[in-house]
């Protein structure tokens, strides 16, 4: 208890000292005095207290960061203008001001104002508040819902707080800035406490947002145990942000995250089904998996889901699972989002496969009439493609080409019906203990939180299916392979029912091992750190390429050059040396040459020449040696050295030639096919190519 009260003491004179003399202008480190304490005592500072170094505060024309006005969405400039031209303050914050950083599209954007609540409404038609704790309005503009936030509310709401903070700021210090600065500390995450003013196109950063953000760092604002314990939702919403943008976690930040995972068990339904939504259905369905498993999340929001990745990890084959939201994740994003009847869709084609494994026809069927949209043309496609040997496990029972049509309509409605059946383990705790007993060591939170308006929804999808598939007709109008992004994400049953069927098929299509290097690189998905996989096989997709990490790879072009400025070494290297065997060389590179004139060599071909270089050249070798000795010590010292490199001049020349003769074939494709052709396709195969050297990367890191 002394020790406490010293401690409380010391903390005190301490700030006091900083006010008096410095005026705030003094940092205590990246979590400050008050963190340090804090990890050491049971009762944790006020963050509040932390001292404010006002010199890092930093204000950034927008220009120069890359950010223009048409890239704020039009009804969020027409809320933003009418506020100003009210006379208030008004401007964008969080994760908008974000993501424009990074020249990605925003999910939503949030427009925070000096005017108050009912002075927003009343400058709106269509604006109504809403929200207890925070509230906020929200205004109905152009076919979009903008969220409108006043200083007055956070400021009213953490009355206590913003006295402490008062006690602690310099007494010269701008207005506008206190404002914004006092907002700013109440916000959970560093890189979402950032604003930006349209009007003056400043950005402003009070808490080293943009450092983090150049860093691609997740850090809170405040002592991370203390922030989560005060919203544990930011764990959640937390992530997200690191799934959707491949951010890595301040060493407290994950430790408290660990620490606190099983807090979430009592949030509130709908804001566990806002936050799951957010996840899966914005592009990041996979990363966000990845995540909540490594952070023992998954557990507690699926844990039937949870328990068979946990088993299948381990195995040879690859998961299902993984991959359909794999293929969600290629078709959708922020700018073009799912409703939530997609990913709700997936999870139970998904159980209603583990629990009852199909045969492959069956699911090749079933996805087919979803995306075909009649049971004619359906079935026509399936009975094509089930040729294609698919060893999903447990999910695919057996392979048949043979049904009967009657047969089969029969086959894919009882399946139908148990895909609306498995909808019952996502809303009712007794149906998910019964299904996760088949995983009888495997966790269970027994937490349910799909709302059954959702689930009933999603499982009318396959009624037509189940009541007389043979006259199912999707109902889409015109059969466009196009998705109408716009029914996509308010959850038209035609537009949802075609994407899962449209997955379903690209799931099967690839197979277990897909192809690997489209899994591992599509352009949308990249992941700067890679550690272990979540199974042997599964390619997990990484997100989207960051324009403003540097690469660590060497470019195609460099490598090139690397190699022949390696080739010129090596030719001068064993110059001196070349001039002892000389004749013996040039027969075997005539050889060679005649070789590659008269046929391409393969790779495989090229070896195999190789070997049999160094086979002659051992005969040869040995043919020397039963002759009399005429070189002197010198020279066969000579012969030793050569003979180590004889195999590697062969390889060199082998290259010269073939790339002497890709040159000349280039040059004939050019004549034939038109110069602007041949481009097109070399740059395919570069992309190929760059895929294959990439390999599986990736996002199962986040496993660790």
């Amino acid at each position: 208890m002394a020790i406490l009260v010293r401690a409380k003491s010391f903390l005190s004179s301490s700030l006091s000292s900083l006010t008096r003399s410095q005026r705030c202008n003094h940092t205590l480190g990246e979590r400050g005095l008050q963190a340090e304490l804090y990890s050491g005592m049971a009762p944790a500072p006020n963050p509040a207290l932390r001292p404010i170094d006002k010199s890092k505060w930093k204000k950034i024309q927008a220009s120069k960061v890359g950010i223009s006005l048409s890239m704020i969405s039009y009804p969020s400039w027409i809320v933003l203008k009418i506020l100003h031209e009210g006379g208030f303050e008004a401007y964008l914050v969080g994760g908008c001001v974000r993501d424009l950083l990074l020249n990605r599209t925003p999910k939503d954007f949030d427009v925070i104002t000096t005017a108050n609540l009912k002075q927003i409404r009343k400058k709106f038609h269509r604006a109504e508040i809403i929200g207890k704790r925070f509230p906020i309005c929200r205004v109905h503009i152009k076919g979009s819902i903008i969220e409108v936030s006043s200083f007055e509310t956070v400021a009213r709401h953490d009355a206590d707080k913003e006295k402490a903070l008062s006690s602690l700021l310099p007494k010269i210090c701008d207005e506008k800035d206190l404002i914004r600065w006092r907002n700013s500390r109440n916000r959970d995450f560093t890189i979402n406490s950032l604003f930006f003013d349209p009007f003056t196109c400043n950005i402003y950063d009070y808490n080293g947002g943009m450092s983090d953000l150049k860093s691609l760092k997740l850090r809170t604002l405040i002592p991370a145990h203390l922030s989560f314990q005060e919203d544990c939702a930011r764990i959640l919403r937390g992530l997200r942000i690191a799934a959707r943008l491949c951010l890595s976690f301040s060493k407290d930040t994950e430790r408290a995250m660990y620490d606190l995972s099983a807090s979430i068990g009592g949030l509130d339904k709908f804001r566990l089904m806002l936050e799951v939504n957010y996840m899966l259905s914005y592009g990041a369905a996979v990363q966000s998996i990845c995540l909540l498993q490594r952070f023992n999340l998954l557990n507690i929001l699926l844990p039937f889901q949870a328990a068979y990745i946990s088993q299948h990890r381990a195995t040879k084959n690859s998961m299902m699972l993984m991959k359909l939201f794999f293929n969600l994740d290629k078709l959708v994003s922020c700018d073009h989002p799912a409703d939530s009847s997609i990913w709700v869709g997936l999870l139970m084609f998904h159980l209603a496969l583990v629990n009852n494994p199909q045969d492959a026809l069956v699911i090749w069927t079933f996805a087919s009439v979803l995306c075909h949209g009649n049971w004619k043309e359906g079935v026509e496609f399936a009975r094509e493609y089930t040729k294609l040997e698919v060893k999903f496990v447990p999910e695919i029972s057996e392979f048949s080409e043979t049904k009967s049509d009657e047969d089969l309509a029969k086959e894919v409605a009882q399946f139908a019906s148990l895909v609306q059946d498995s909808v019952g383990v996502l809303t009712e705790t007794s149906n998910l203990f019964e299904s996760i007993s088949r995983y009888p060591f495997s966790p269970c939170s027994g937490l349910v939180f799909v709302p059954k308006i959702t689930a009933k929804n999603t499982a009318k999808l396959f009624d037509l299916m189940v009541e007389d598939i043979r006259s199912f007709i999707n109902g889409r109008g015109r059969m466009s392979p196009e998705i109408n992004f716009h029914l996509l994400g308010i959850g038209d049953p035609c537009e949802t029912r075609f994407v899962l069927g449209k997955i379903i098929l690209e799931t099967m299509k690839a197979g277990p091992s897909g192809d690997a290097t489209e899994i591992g690189n599509d352009e949308k998905d990249l992941q700067p750190k890679a550690t272990e996989e979540i199974l042997s096989n599964n390619e997990i997709p990484a997100k989207k390429v960051k324009k403003h990490a540097p690469s660590s790879f060497i470019p195609d072009g460099n490598r090139g050059m690397l190699k022949k400025q390696k080739l010129v070494d090596d030719d001068t290297a064993i110059k001196n040396q070349e001039m002892v065997t000389k004749d013996e060389l040039n027969d075997l590179a005539e050889k060679h040459q005649e070789f590659v004139k008269t046929c391409k060599l393969s790779e495989n071909k090229t070896n195999s020449m190789q070997g049999k270089i160094s086979e002659k050249e051992e005969k040869s070798k040995k043919d020397k040696e039963k002759k009399p000795k005429k070189h002197t010590k010198a020279v066969e010292k000579s012969k030793e050295h050569i003979a180590l490199h004889t195999v590697s001049k062969k390889q060199q020349r082998v290259v010269r030639e073939l790339n002497l003769r890709e040159e000349d074939e280039m040059d004939n494709l050019e004549k034939v096919l038109g110069k602007e052709e041949v481009m097109e396709r070399t740059e395919e195969h570069k992309g190929r190519a760059g895929e294959e050297r990439s390999g599986v990367s990736s996002l199962s890191s986040l496993f660790r």
